[in-house]
């Protein structure tokens, strides 16, 4: 299941590319680059949500491991 992270990291490397897309249609490099930045800033947050979801069900993993 994904985590707030990875959710919010999506909409706002969704949200970049409408942005930059819009830059590119008004010529505006300032939006454009805004866009970039958003992007980006989405990935990241994306990845490290799912490198948490992913160490969180590590551990679950160790502790059924563990109890056995």
């Amino acid at each position: 299941m994904w985590n707030k992270d990875e959710i919010r990291g999506k909409g706002d490397r969704v949200k970049g590319q409408a942005e930059k897309a819009a830059g590119k249609l008004t010529n505006n490099d300032r939006l454009r680059n805004r866009g970039d930045m958003d992007k980006i800033s989405g990935s990241v947050r994306e990845n490290v949500g799912k490198g948490r979801r992913h160490l969180g069900n590590a551990a679950k993993d160790l502790g059924k491991r563990i109890k056995r």
